[in-house]
């Protein structure tokens, strides 16, 4: 006989607010890059670029196959859904981006996400959380800088007292 699925810990969900604390900081796991990744990615969306299906003239003009920053955005936001927000994520809000140099196909990227702020709602137990996502290629080279602004749940057994220990 087996207990009912709630009684089990779920695996891979993600923080809720209380558990984030502004200076913490958490890194992903790196991701290489493919001609897949990018093939697929570019005729999905439509970004059918120059830049992005020439090999010989992007090569010449940048070195390597660059890919957009956009599907180096979206790898690291992949691996941010799956682990640190998995469950707990109720909307991303704003998001402004830098791009600092190129990713290649064959690049290797992980990012650090370090949490800027966390201010609970006024109610529903929920909590609006700022991040600063710095993206390194292999050679530790900063590749992209974003800043995300996400509504977290939280715990739903948490009182409303737990937001005197969000570090705001």
């Amino acid at each position: 006989m087996t207990a009912p699925q709630s009684s089990y810990p779920l695996l891979g969900h993600g923080f809720f607010w209380q558990d984030l604390k502004v200076g913490q900081k958490l890194q992903t796991f790196n991701r290489t890059v493919t001609e897949t990744d990018l093939v697929n990615f570019i005729s999905c969306t439509g970004m059918l670029e120059v830049i992005f299906i020439d090999a010989e003239g992007a090569a010449s003009a940048i070195g390597g196959r660059p890919v957009p920053a956009a599907l180096t955005y979206s790898l690291i936001e992949g691996f941010i859904l799956q682990t640190m927000i998995q469950g707990t994520g109720m909307a991303m809000l704003e998001c402004t981006q830098k791009v600092l140099g190129p990713v290649r196909v064959n690049d290797t990227i992980h990012a650090v996400v370090e949490v800027a702020g966390v201010k609970p709602t006024s109610k529903g137990n929920r909590a609006i959380v700022d991040s600063n996502v710095d993206v390194f290629n292999q050679r530790g080279e900063p590749v992209l800088r974003y800043t995300a602004r996400r509504m977290l749940a939280g715990r739903p057994d948490a009182s409303r007292t737990d937001s005197k220990d969000s570090g705001q």
